[in-house]
């Protein structure tokens, strides 16, 4: 076993989850080679045509990992880890919190934009990118941001990617929509955590009414123009929101699940052109860290 394959332990949690071992027109190759083929490439962001040969072929672990982005398995995957995890009460949810990390574009997803041709005399327009391939500009070039809500063990419960000069909080309510854990003794899936925590990027009135509206606690700084606009507004500007230092400060496990999701250089720095390839890839590296025992 080489530094980064799955263990015996990892493997025996993930197999009852993978789709059985056939492919089209035969069987596919062995699954645990394959996936330690694309964790390698995770964990060192090398070009698929220089995977190890000890993984089979370059093309065969390329494509696995792309059939799997596209069709969804990696996400019925990651659901059915953390079915598992909920089962063994491995996940915390006394505490969700919020944030986003923006993930540089390599030159190599950057694929070509859509700026029109150069005309003598007449000023070039900036280039512009598709937005369903969640690129975009943003301090430091061609970015793609990751929004996430982990809990309180630093590993993530749902996540979306967008363009990298979105901002945080409207996209609050979708990243918290992502969160839905299958109940192995059936029933709906669980999606509302105890308590929610985030920075000042999502303060709005929006994000409370919703926490409200799922009897959900929260605890997110408001800004101070916020606060002068609702003081201004007396009475029709609302009560002022409950702050917690000591909760507020679990707001670091979120940051951390962050940091441990940028040691896999494959998210560090985005080297898919697609977008929904890019999901798949964090949503691999999602998988790891919950097969991790901890």
């Amino acid at each position: 076993m080489g530094r980064g394959d799955l263990s015996d332990e990892e493997w025996a949690r993930l197999e009852p989850h993978l789709p059985a071992n056939r492919g089209r027109g035969g069987r596919w190759k062995c699954h645990r080679r394959v996936i330690n083929g694309i964790l390698f490439r995770q964990r060192t962001g090398l070009p698929w045509r220089d995977l190890p040969p000890c993984f089979g072929s370059w093309k065969t672990v390329h494509d696995r990992h792309r059939r799997w982005s596209a069709d969804g398995t990696w996400e019925r995957i990651l659901r059915a880890v953390q079915a598992d995890a909920d089962a063994e009460g491995r996940i915390d949810w006394s505490m969700v919190s919020v944030n986003s990390t923006t993930c540089r574009a390599h030159q190599h997803a950057a694929g070509a934009s859509t700026r029109a041709p150069k005309i003598p005399g007449r000023r070039r327009s900036p280039a512009r990118h598709r937005p369903d391939e969640a690129l975009g500009r943003s301090r430091g070039g061609l970015t793609s941001k990751i929004h996430l809500a982990g809990e309180g063990g630093r590993r993530p419960l749902g996540f979306l990617i967008t363009p990298g000069q979105w901002g945080d909080a409207p996209q609050m309510i979708p990243v918290l929509e992502e969160i839905r854990v299958p109940r192995q003794a059936g029933g709906r899936p669980r999606t509302r955590p105890d308590h929610v925590g985030g920075d000042k990027a999502y303060s709005s009135r929006r994000n409370r009414r919703h926490l409200r509206r799922r009897q959900i606690k929260h605890t997110i700084p408001e800004p101070r123009d916020q606060r002068a606009n609702r003081r201004r507004r007396g009475s029709g500007g609302g009560r002022p929101t409950g702050f917690d230092k000591a909760i507020y400060r679990r707001r670091n496990e979120v940051e951390r699940t962050i940091n441990r999701l940028k040691n896999f250089r494959a998210i560090a720095t985005r080297f898919d052109k697609r977008a929904y390839v890019f999901h798949g890839t964090v949503t691999v590296a999602a998988i790891r860290l919950w097969l991790r025992p901890e």
